[in-house]
């Protein structure tokens, strides 16, 4: 028996009958299937809020009832279920089992579609004829849009070999246009261990290109909220991408898989939007993780010794508290507390030893006397003139237009910051104040670095960081903060690495998120990169990260990359035209306008940073293919992409593998060393 059959083949154990009876089968199951989520979603519009006892109440849970509302829609042309199992039985669980995106159950509370994230769909992902976990038979459907057209058996309890899956190789090689979908149907065994890893620990991909570690981590972040939906519903889940134009190709993803309740955002949008102009050897400093201990210092020097006492005056008396009884109190704040609730704490605690005065006298004061004196005027001057009120900027602001102050607070913290690393860090003009200023990207995390030592940030349940590689210490602590009570998953590449701070070691990205314990994981074997394409590109590995094995693809891809020096880029973007999928033209930044004039004759857009346009064909800044892939893709002066950075190898690296079908260079300047060698 060979190890699959594909419709029009009778499958094992079918009902007697022609394979299209089989098959209509299937599709009737579909057809009650959608039928039955329908009415999911009309009960579910059917609910009142009006029960809930009062207005907030009422708000809230009409939240979730359109929360719910959205999660049950149908998506017509997408696959509501992809997958069967046929099980041996001998539990409680229904012997035919369909495997889908989303529960789906008859008006009978019959189960018709099983979510791809119970524990019983795992065997969908993971069975194999070594270890079949009690199935008999797998089976895959082929669909065109929304509408099942095949399907294809793998007998799982015979033992035996089991080829590769004609639908699972058709679907992953599929051209696609418009934003990213999810990969339900096509986890990979290792894929699925990563998305099925629990909630308590933390998980760094190393992914080749190709290999679908973002899918995985997205399809990771669903499988959390499926299984621990009620904890990470208080707690929350957030998506970090390296721009606005990648979210924005990414976000379909979820929904899809009925989550719509998770944030997606970027750094800058995490952080701040600062985007003031900075040298990369600056930011590169103030990526650096020393500046930490440096911040600390810079904000606890505000804190003056006390030299004078405190005089509380109420009616005929003056209660006292002696100058040195202030500097004991500020010690035993000083540095064990946050500064903000330090700051609250010292106006408690001389309120507090004020009341001891009053009872030493035969007063008897309760809580609202002691909180009036924390606010009365003589406490205020006081812990204002010890303790001053700050904000991040204002510290930030001193630091780095104060030389002497920079100075004392590297001093203090014991940091080996150079001499001339101090003095690139000093604004050459210097603002006129802290409001004034503008700050960088890299000042962002800074910013965010002080507000945590004045006021706790809050954590998250479950973070994903896409692009990892390519964030700097400062940053990384900045995202640890906000999961530091849960867990992540940490996404990147490297080798894709192309900030001045880009990092050569997942284990050093994880330590400074504050998830040392975090376990690496590598995904080599690609499935959307041809190999052709991939080899081509891994040329420049050992130049970028030579510690890193090639990535390997399934797909050979023969034909599938044209080298042509002289090549007319209209005359390339036509040809792509002629072919089915989207089509990415990828130029250095500078030649942006240059390109489009070229192709002035055909319809076309330029990707913009803050989103990315549905458009079949699209010039791509190098700087913003990152994360982003198109069936054709076309790079135009791949000695430009080198020569615009100082990481600039590692860019084109990223360029090259963004085509799933083909890739086409063209060049009139000699192209990099390392891809002719």
């Amino acid at each position: 028996m060979p190890a699959h059959q594909l419709a029009p083949d009778i499958p094992p154990d079918a009902p007697d009958g022609a394979p299209t009876d089989v098959l209509a089968s299937e599709q009737a199951h579909l057809a009650e299937s959608r039928a039955a989520l329908k009415a999911m979603r009309a009960h579910a519009q059917s609910l009142s809020a009006d029960a809930a006892g009062d207005w907030v109440s009422q708000q809230i849970l009409q939240s979730l009832l359109d929360q719910r509302v959205a999660a049950l829609a149908d998506h017509p042309d997408t696959p509501l279920f992809f997958g069967r199992l046929d099980r041996a039985g001998g539990d409680d669980l229904p012997g035919t089992i369909y495997v889908g995106r989303r529960h789906v159950h008859d008006g009978g509370s019959k189960p018709l579609v099983i979510d791809w994230r119970a524990p019983v769909s795992r065997a969908f992902y993971q069975a194999s004829p070594a270890d079949p976990m009690g199935v008999v038979r797998r089976r895959r459907f082929g669909y065109h849009g929304g509408a099942l057209t095949a399907f294809e058996d793998e007998p799982l309890g015979e033992g035996g070999e089991i080829g590769p899956s004609k639908i699972l190789t058709e679907e992953i090689e599929r051209p696609r246009t418009g934003p990213m979908r999810d990969i339900v149907a096509t986890i990979q065994p290792d894929q699925d261990e990563i998305v099925r890893a629990t909630l308590a620990q933390t998980v760094c991909v190393q992914g080749a290109p190709g290999t679908g570690k973002t899918a995985v981590g997205l399809h990771r972040a669903a499988y959390l909220l499926f299984t621990h939906r009620e904890r990470l519903a208080r707690s929350g889940v957030m998506i970090v991408g390296p721009n606005r134009a990648f979210l924005s190709y990414i976000s379909s993803v979820l929904p899809a898989l009925g989550e719509v309740k998770v944030d997606q955002t970027t750094v800058a949008g995490l952080l701040g939007e600062h985007a003031a102009p900075e040298d990369p050897l600056v930011a590169a400093v103030k990526g650096d993780a020393r500046m930490a201990p440096v911040l600390e210092s810079a904000l606890w020097l505000h804190i003056v010794k006390p030299e004078d006492g405190l005089v509380f005056t109420k009616g005929a008396y003056r209660h006292r508290v002696a100058d040195y009884e202030v500097r004991e109190i500020v010690a035993s704040l000083r540095g064990t507390t946050r500064y903000n609730p330090g700051r609250a704490a010292l106006a408690q605690r001389l309120a507090h030893m004020v009341l001891v005065r009053m009872e030493q006298r035969g007063e008897s004061p309760d809580d609202r006397v002691q909180d009036a004196v924390a606010r009365s005027k003589p406490v205020k001057q006081l812990v204002d003139a010890v303790w001053p009120k700050l904000t991040p900027e204002q510290v930030l602001f001193r630091l780095l237009s104060d030389p002497d102050f920079l100075g004392r607070a590297v001093k203090v913290a014991k940091s080996d910051l150079s001499p001339e690393e101090q003095e690139l860090l000093i604004w050459r003009k210097p603002y006129r104040s802290w409001k004034s200023a503008k700050w960088s990207a890299a000042d962002a995390a800074l910013l965010d670095e002080l507000g945590d030592l004045m006021e706790r940030t809050p954590s998250l349940g479950h973070l994903v960081v896409d692009e990892a590689q390519d964030l700097s210490e400062m940053q990384l602590r900045a995202l640890g903060r906000r999961c530091r009570n849960g867990s992540a998953t940490v996404l990147g590449d490297l080798a894709q690495g192309t900030t001045p701070w880009s990092t050569t070691s997942w284990e050093s990205v994880l330590r400074h998120l504050g998830q040392g314990e975090g376990e690496v994981t590598e995904l080599t074997l690609g499935f959307r990169v041809p190999r052709e394409v991939l080899d081509y590109a891994a040329r420049l590995l050992p130049s970028i990260a030579p510690a890193l094995a090639a990535p390997r693809s399934l797909r050979p891809g023969l034909g599938s990359l044209t080298v042509s020096e002289g090549g007319s880029v209209a005359r390339a973007a036509g040809e792509a035209l002629a072919k089915e999928g989207s089509i990415g033209v990828i130029v250095p930044d500078s030649l942006v306008d240059e390109v489009s004039r070229a192709l002035a004759e055909l319809p076309h857009a330029v990707l913009d940073p803050d989103a990315a346009q549905e458009h079949r064909l699209l010039i791509v800044p190098a700087t913003l293919a990152k994360g982003l892939e198109y069936d054709h893709v076309i790079v135009v002066e791949p000695a430009d992409i080198v020569a615009a950075e100082p990481r600039g190898l590692a860019r084109l690296y990223v360029v090259l593998t963004r085509a799933v079908t083909s890739l086409t260079v063209l060049h009139d300047k000699a192209l990099p060393a390392q891809l002719t060698a």
